[in-house]
């Protein structure tokens, strides 16, 4: 249920975005999967898992590193989303972050 959640959010985020983002998913023969996958016109690409979990592991991020091997320089990240409240880094462009970072908006930088 949290995943529905997150992707209609996702979904919902992208009408408004200034950039034209495409929204897919990711699996391979494998059985690596990533559960939201956000690519701009240029082809760079964050990654998202969701996990219905207070805490993460490095299994958390398996698809996401498959992801990350396979594009490279245009893997800009990766983010477990979880109902934790911290964020944590997880290796090179990794991080586990609280579901509610979908809210957060940054303050605006000072000119």
């Amino acid at each position: 249920m949290l995943e529905s959640f997150v992707l209609s959010e996702l979904s919902r985020q992208l009408t408004w975005s200034e950039q034209f983002v495409d929204l897919s998913h990711y699996r391979d023969q494998g059985r690596y999967e990533v559960d939201a996958v956000l690519e701009n016109r240029s082809g760079q690409v964050v990654g998202f898992e969701v996990k219905a979990a207070t805490t993460v592991g490095p299994d958390d991020f398996r698809g996401l590193r498959r992801l990350a091997d396979r594009l490279g320089d245009d893997f800009i990240a990766g983010i477990v989303l979880y109902t934790g409240t911290s964020t944590l880094p997880y290796g090179d462009r990794l991080r586990a972050m609280p579901v509610s970072a979908l809210w957060q908006v940054p303050p605006p930088t000072a000119d």
